[in-house]
């Protein structure tokens, strides 16, 4: 069984990790780590300083090192129950790969220690959890353009397929053909003016087309996004409040035990002084 300054000794260093200076730290070492990691990739800032580049990058390595261990004697075994702990201890263990060749791709991968802010920092940890929710409710949206997309490939693969091969020769091509309209890159000029010069009616076809899938199917997606980040936010919403409102309590809880105390002590001493005066009248 711990001891109590065992106990009191782990609650100090998971106060330290949760404080707000602690986290402040953490954003600027990735940060100053990113910016160093992204100069290790140029000629000339590697020739001019790059020793005290690398030094950097090991530094902030040492310092994610010595975090995680704190953060895992702070929690305890429920470190490793917490998805952002597993993906923070993930992502410094990827920069711990040695440099050997069979590793070179894994040490190309430190540059993910910058995805760290998506865990520190608690607005883009919002917005990630949004998208992790609106996921679920994708699936249906997904099989919704799936099969649109799907349809109007065989259309065009039967209606172009013919004139232009290149675009349009399979089911395959005219997906792809189709996801480049759909994205709105070269779809006038480069694909269906070219269509149009032997099929004039083919703007009935790609004009729906685009309708469907870049402003009415890609439009829910942006609808089950913000719909999941307001959740999200009334969740914290409701959890800062209940926060609040037992950080209330507690404060209310204390001083009444301190109120309570005190009246004890003075029946104590009116008990005392009562028995004082019967021995006293005795």
């Amino acid at each position: 069984m711990p001891s109590v300054s065992h106990i009191s000794a782990r609650a100090r260093l998971r106060a330290l990790v949760e404080s707000n200076g602690f986290e402040k730290l953490v954003t600027g070492v990735i940060v100053v780590n990113a910016v160093a990691l992204g100069l290790e990739t140029s000629a000339s800032a590697m020739a001019l300083a790059g020793s005290m580049i690398i030094l950097i990058d090991q530094l902030a390595l040492v310092f994610f090192c010595i975090e995680i261990m704190m953060r895992i004697i702070a929690v305890g075994p429920s470190f490793f129950r917490g998805p952002w702990n597993l993906f923070d201890l993930t992502i410094v263990a990827i920069s711990l790969a040695p440099a050997s060749d069979g590793f070179q791709v894994l040490r190309a991968l430190r540059v993910l220690r910058a995805l760290r802010l998506l865990s520190v920092v608690p607005e883009m940890r919002r917005v990630v959890q949004a998208l992790l929710a609106a996921i679920p409710g994708m699936g249906s949206v997904v099989a919704l353009l799936g099969l649109v997309f799907y349809v109007f490939a065989v259309m065009a693969t039967k209606l172009f397929g013919p004139d232009f091969p290149d675009w349009f020769g399979s089911v395959g091509a005219s997906l792809y053909t189709l996801f480049q309209v759909m994205t709105l890159e070269s779809w006038s000029m480069g694909i269906v003016r070219p269509v149009m010069e032997k099929h004039p009616h083919a703007w009935l076809f790609f004009v729906p087309f685009i309708l469907i899938t870049s402003f009415a199917v890609l439009n829910l997606f942006i609808a089950l996004i913000v719909n999941a980040m307001q959740k999200v936010h009334e969740s914290e919403g409701l959890n800062e409040t209940i926060r609040i409102d037992h950080a209330e309590v507690m404060a209310e809880l204390k001083q009444l035990r301190a109120e309570v105390q005190e009246l004890q002590r003075a029946l104590h001493r009116r008990g005392m002084e009562s028995l004082a005066l019967v021995e006293r009248k005795s």
